[in-house]
């Protein structure tokens, strides 16, 4: 998140938030914008997961009010097409079964991404995957690395084409 250079008024998503530790992150960049969340709040993708728990943890550190939360399936995004600047998810995907749903919520992602937008994808498997697929969907600066935490962990990163250009 350092890397980005925000501004402090971007519209961040975080796709499977949990109980926010990327989210609150973001949050903390911001001073105008909005960090919003996304989880179905399963707890056997995290213990303890919940919204009230995210909600604490915004409150705990004080970023609240710039931290918004949604009940939402990431292959099947509630927003408009073109809605956030930057877009997250961090150890959330490899929890959709199968590969196609897998393929839905990265399309998703690219959808309500703004063009020149930046997408941020960590998890501990099919990365390698999202990456082809960013490329072929014409994604450009696609990049992937692996991590030092976690263990395994890849990095994949894109950016929407501008459509000014």
């Amino acid at each position: 998140l350092d890397r980005l250079n925000l501004r402090g008024d971007e519209r961040i998503l975080d796709l499977g938030c949990g109980r926010g530790a990327v989210l609150l992150l973001a949050a903390q960049h911001l001073t105008t914008g909005r960090a919003v969340g996304v989880d179905l709040w399963r707890r056997v993708d995290q213990s303890g997961n919940s919204p009230e728990a995210t909600r604490r943890n915004a409150l705990a550190e004080g970023v609240a009010d710039r931290v918004e939360l949604h009940t939402a399936d990431m292959t099947a995004l509630p927003f408009g097409d073109n809605s956030f600047d930057v877009i997250v998810s961090s150890m959330a995907i490899h929890n959709i079964s199968g590969r196609a749903g897998r393929e839905r919520a990265v399309r998703e992602a690219v959808r309500v991404l703004r063009p020149g937008g930046r997408l941020l994808i960590a998890d501990v498997r099919g990365t390698r995957p999202h990456q082809a697929q960013l490329a072929k969907i014409g994604m450009n600066e696609v990049t992937g690395r692996r991590l030092r935490w976690p263990f395994m962990a890849r990095l994949v990163t894109a950016t929407k084409p501008d459509d000014r250009s």
